[in-house]
């Protein structure tokens, strides 16, 4: 059986921005819901290096968490302020990703979430060679730095960020070459990507096969995984809209079995509700359908 865990920052960004869910009510439910663990958003009102500064302060937390029932499935440093494809100078971005992977070691966790930081319009003014160029470059020396620290790095790809391209994916990967690093493969981006062609430049570039085919060419490559719904569409027309298991178009009883057999180094399934409008009402019910699933496939 996998370990369910759901990301925190459901409950902190977007809908949640102006009034998050305190994170010990965010533990508290997780554990009636009988939740594995949570994956840490670290930025916001919730844990993160800045509000937790010490040693101390991070032992309480895990001593937290662990008091929930719960565990720390990965973890989303704030990277977002930093620039990465339209800039040599990637001094900031690994600065933060350094404290990022400090956060992780200290609270044991494993897996750190990259993304592409910038927007696929960021075309419109760099050449895309150049700017995936410097992200291999800067990616490749992150993935040393994790591994000093004893993580893997997990790159989620997604419509709202650049390189968003199927061959793009493959090819940064091959590219990054680094044995800890991968692909967080969420679900309902892969079908955005895969299936729809959502926000790519250019010429839209799709696979016959949707996400399961992406998955099955991504085989190997995988390290990190959410499972969540698509329903087709994008949220505010930026980003994959994460629809509630069982509220979308995907069939998992076809993309769960192909991710089981990806070569995951561990045994989590990460639930993302992000910008979902009532994440907090909609957790159990999406906590439901994944036992289900994992009762099948886990």
């Amino acid at each position: 059986m996998k370990r369910i865990s759901i990301g925190s920052w459901a409950y902190s960004i977007g809908p949640y921005a102006n009034e998050p869910v305190p994170w010990e009510e965010v533990l508290r439910k997780l554990g009636e819901l009988k939740f594995d663990g949570v994956e840490l958003g670290a930025f916001g009102a919730h844990p993160n290096p800045d509000n937790h500064p010490s040693k101390e302060d991070r032992q309480r937390l895990r001593e937290q968490v662990a008091s929930a029932g719960l565990a720390f499935s990965g973890l989303v440093p704030n990277l977002w302020g930093e620039k990465l494809l339209n800039t040599d100078d990637h001094a900031g971005y690994i600065r933060e990703f350094e404290r990022g992977i400090q956060f992780a070691e200290d609270l044991h966790i494993r897996g750190v979430r990259v993304d592409c930081v910038q927007p696929p319009t960021i075309f419109e003014e760099e050449d895309a060679d150049t700017a995936r160029q410097r992200l291999v470059k800067v990616w490749k020396e992150c993935c040393k730095k994790a591994a000093d620290k004893g993580c893997y790095v997990t790159w989620e790809f997604e419509p709202g960020f650049a390189f968003n391209k199927p061959l793009e994916i493959l090819r940064i990967v091959d590219e990054v070459d680094e044995e800890n690093f991968g692909v967080e493969f969420d679900t309902c981006h892969a079908h955005m990507v895969a299936a729809v062609g959502a926000r790519q430049p250019g010429k839209k570039e799709t696979l016959p096969g949707g996400a399961l085919e992406l998955a099955r060419k991504l085989r190997g490559k995988i390290n990190h995984v959410h499972i969540i719904d698509s329903d087709g569409t994008l949220h505010d027309d930026e980003t994959s809209t994460h629809a509630p298991i069982g509220e979308g178009l995907l069939n998992f009883d076809e993309l769960i079995p192909e991710l089981n057999r990806s070569g995951i180094p561990h045994d989590w399934w990460t639930i993302d509700l992000c910008f979902w409008p009532d994440a907090w009402a909609v957790t159990e019910k999406c906590k439901v359908a994944i036992d289900q699933l994992n009762k099948k496939y886990g």
